[in-house]
This record gives structure tokens, sequence and C-alpha cells, in this order.
């Protein structure tokens, strides 16, 4: 497929969001910002792209220089040049009432509590992924959303990819596989953190005790901030809750999957044993559907089995195979060496420049946050669900915390999704809900 070919098709897939991009927009979207990372800051300006009447009106962070930074980027790149106000604690930002959509880029173990308070608050929601570090803080979100019928999109951006939507229309929606038996999904980055720093004082720019929030609070140490807090099972859920999640919630929608019925899972720290960090080097893990499994592996040591997909689904049907990354995507048909259908990642540096030089974007991914953007604004005009709806991530961030739940405990999880419970194994069950540290209050009670 030349250039010229695949960008057709693409804009054809995703024609809606582009159309609506279009249209006339006068009345202002106020938005809010909590977590003003690396990632918070690439949505951010994601959105200032494709909504011309997008006005960052708040920015919340307990990094004061984080926090300083962002509202000065702010304030030159949007529209009005105003710099939006700023906050070190979200409920203060929160309580002004004045915003139309709440964004929720902080880390993981933070993302529940302002994601709910924004919604009782009337915002819709765009909140990144896992959206929640166990099991029922996800289950309060959906809740919340339902409860408060507000429109929330989750950062599962896979499912707003242009090539990938050719894929799943061009090859699956068109039977090109034919039976399916098992999916692969896996992640052979060397992305886990190895070093062991010392511990120390936070610097005088963070609010560690509130960073820290209903976390267990650790020692500090410059791991924690910023951007390698994955690094600890207490902030995140590793790279199953990482990467898995992406990939896991790609297969669900391509094949239009709902919950597992059984999910086990395997590994530990096998080979990277003298690091700080306390998540897996090694993990498999099984999700179990009534025709197929889907099966996802990572090891962030050697090397990867496909230098081409080292973070990937491989679908395997009677009729051929698809292999799909956020890079590109193939289809093998029967035993054939080479693929007869084939995309690549819509780069779209022509339109927004910006893209070339911006410090720290994925610019593969620059095209896919656009066009979650535009189907969530869409959502939000409809009054819908849009495309990565909060129960959609709450299926798929679920699983993968029962996966890391059966790796720790050594046993396979029956899941029973109306209960919302493990089927016959009341000690799981009561690992659904985590402690929280006080005084913060888990929202599931």
């Amino acid at each position: 497929m030349n250039r010229r070919s695949f960008l057709a098709t693409s804009a054809a897939a995703s024609a809606t969001p582009l159309v609506f991009a279009g249209q006339p927009a006068e009345k202002k979207l106020r938005v809010g910002l909590i977590g003003c990372g690396w990632y918070g800051k690439c949505d951010l300006w994601r959105l200032l792209q494709v909504a011309p009447n997008a006005e960052i009106v708040s920015l919340c962070d307990v990094d004061s220089k984080m926090l300083a930074d962002a509202a000065d980027m702010a304030g030159q790149k949007q529209a009005s040049k105003k710099k939006p106000r700023t906050y070190a604690d979200y409920r203060k930002m929160l309580a002004e009432k004045d915003l139309d959509v709440c964004m929720v880029e902080t880390p993981d173990h933070w993302h529940a509590l302002p994601a709910i308070a924004a919604m009782e608050a009337g915002m819709d929601v765009w909140v990144q992924k896992p959206i929640s570090l166990d099991v029922m803080e996800g289950k309060a979100m959906l809740d919340a959303a339902r409860k408060n019928q507000r429109v929330v999109q989750v950062v599962t951006q896979r499912r707003s990819t242009p090539h990938l939507v050719e894929a799943r229309d061009k090859v699956i929606k068109e039977g090109k596989l034919g039976k399916i038996g098992l999916v692969e999904i896996c992640c052979y980055y060397h992305m886990r953190n190895n070093t062991n720093p010392p511990d120390g004082q936070p610097p005088e720019n963070l609010d560690y005790d509130m960073w820290t929030g209903p976390a267990p609070l650790r020692p500090y140490n410059r791991l924690v901030h910023p951007r390698s807090w994955r690094a600890f099972m207490e902030y995140g859920n590793g790279i199953v809750g990482d990467m898995c999640i992406h990939m896991y919630d790609m297969v669900r929608w391509m094949l239009d999957l709902g919950w597992p019925t059984r999910v086990s899972s395997a590994g530990g720290i096998f080979v990277q044993k003298n690091a700080k960090s306390n998540i897996t080097d090694t993990q498999t893990a099984t999700f179990e559907h009534p025709e197929f499994n889907v099966v996802w592996t990572h090891r962030t040591y050697g090397s990867t089995p496909d230098k081409d997909y080292p973070w990937a689904a491989i679908f395997y049907g009677e009729k051929g195979t698809l292999k799909a990354s956020v890079n590109k995507f193939e289809f093998f048909p029967g035993g054939a060496a080479r693929p007869t259908i084939s995309g690549e990642a819509l780069f779209e540096e022509d339109k927004y420049p910006e893209d070339k030089t911006e410090k720290d974007l994925e610019r593969h991914v620059a095209s896919a946050i656009r066009r979650h953007w535009l189907d969530f604004l869409k959502a939000r005009e409809d009054r819908s669900k849009p495309v990565s709806d909060i129960e959609q991530g709450h299926i798929s961030s679920a699983s993968c915390i029962l996966a890391n739940l059966s790796q720790k405990i050594g046993r396979t999880i029956t899941w029973d999704p109306q209960k919302h419970e493990c089927v016959g194994d009341a000690e799981v069950t009561k690992l659904l809900k985590r402690d929280y540290r006080k005084p913060w209050t888990h929202p599931a009670g």
C-alpha cells in the first residue's frame, strides 16, 4: 500500500471525528488538567491542535516547578495567550466548578479520587489508563460516571489509531483470519528501571505527602518523581498495568470481547534482582474468553523474538495471521512469507509541524491522540459513549489488575463481573480493594 492510498483509507476510517473537527466551534471549551507531567502536557497540546475553542483554564500539580512551567507553556500555546490558574490541590481547582472537561493525568494511584470528584462537580473526564490501582476503584469510577451522566474517555488510544482501525476493518471485520484460535500480546521493551539509588529528602518544589496521597508512604527516592514511579507497585500496576492494558484493550476492541471468564498469571523478578524496583521483570498472563485465550508476555531483558513487533498483538486464525503494533500492521494469509495487506502509523507533520520539535512527543502516536480527542468531543456533543468509554476502560484495567493478583497469590481467578467478585475465593475478593492511607477514603467505601 503506497502512502497516498494509506492516507486515504486512514482518513476514511476516521471520517466521523474528522468531519466533526471542521465544524464551527463558538462556545469555549473550558479545560483543566490534573497532573502536568510528560503525558499530561502531551495530551493537552493535542487538544489545542484539534479544538480551536479549547481554553486551558486551570492546571494542578503537587510539583510547583512542573506546574509553573506548564502554565508558561499553556500561555504561549493557546490562542488567548492567557496563563491558566494554578493549584497545588485538585480539590480547590474542582471547587471552582467552572470547567467543562477535567483531564486526570496523574500517576495511577491518584486516578480515582480526582476523576470521581470531577464527575460529581459536573465535568466530563479524560482519564489516563489504567483507570485505577485496584478493581473496586474502577467500579466506583464507572458508577460515578453513570450516576452523574458524565462522558468519560479513557486514554487507551489504540482504539483511535488510524492504521489499527484499518487493520480491524480490512482484516478482522472482513473475515480474512477465519476462525481465531489464539491471540498473543507482548512487550519486550527494556523499560523496567534497574538502578538502586539511595533514599533521600524530596526536593522543595515537591509536596511528597500529597504526591503519595492514598498510597503507602515510602521513603522518598528520586525514582518516584518525575516519571519513574512505575518502578513501584505502590503507585502503579507494573508493566501489565502500563503496557499490557493497551494491547489487551486493543484486542478486546478489535474482536468485540467483554470480560474474561478466568485470569491466570505467573512471573516475578528473575534476572534484575539488584534494582530498587519491585515490579516483575518477567511475567505471563492468560485472559480466558469463551472461544480463545489472549496470552500476554513481558520480559525486560534480552532480545525480542520479532524485531518488528516488540510491543504488539498477534492474531492467529485458520486462514492467516495478523500482526499489529503502534507502528504498523501486516496480514499474512496462510503460510505466506510476505503480507498481502499492511499499513503504517499516520504522521501528520505537514499539518502539525510542531509535532517535529515537541520535546518527548511519541510522534507516531500523535495522530491517534488527536482522533481520540475528536471522538471524545463528539461524544460530549451527543451525550453518548466515546470509543474508550469508562466501562471499557474498567474492563481492561481490572482484567490486568486481576492478572497481577493471580501472579501474587499463585492461582487462577474465576471472575464474576456482575457481582464483581472472585468466584469461590474470598481471600482474593478482599484484595480487590486496597487499604487507603489516612485521611484519604476509598471511593468504594
